[in-house]
């Protein structure tokens, strides 16, 4: 396995993987551009990709808001789970952290049990008492 960061042509793949795993959301208008700006603002896009056939296995998406890292749109292709894949992207993501010694923060929907055993496993904790809440500005 290699991870390695995003390059733009990996976008269709990336967005493809997204779509299988349920984590893409087209009202949030991710594109390869807004990779490149949040990782210009200080985050960066990990992406591990199969050594042999250079297939993209897992994303993993941080960015930056002056305080902390926030861990966005970690995935794992769904026929490659359960083989330490997610656990390797996770420690590369926790490196980068540690790198700039600040804390990273995730979401992560209650309903997907695997993804909060190894978030849990890893040393992360549940910040209690609090919702999660979005509203998408229209103009």
């Amino acid at each position: 396995m290699i991870i390695r960061e995003f390059r733009h042509e990996d976008f269709f793949e990336v967005e493809s993987l997204w779509k299988e795993t349920g984590v893409f959301r087209p009202e949030r208008g991710d594109t390869a551009e807004t990779i490149f700006r949040c990782n210009g603002q200080g985050g960066k896009f990990l992406i591990l990709e199969e050594e042999t056939e250079r297939r993209i296995l897992g994303t993993s998406w941080l960015t930056w808001d002056g305080r902390r890292i926030h861990l966005q749109y970690f995935a794992i292709l769904p026929s490659t789970q359960g083989k330490g894949y997610g656990r390797l992207l996770a420690e590369a993501s926790m490196d980068f952290a540690r790198s700039r010694k600040v804390p990273i923060k995730l979401e992560v929907h209650r309903n997907n049990i695997q993804a909060i055993q190894l978030y849990k496993s890893m040393g992360f904790k549940v910040i209690e008492g609090y919702e999660v809440y979005i509203h998408h500005v229209k103009e």
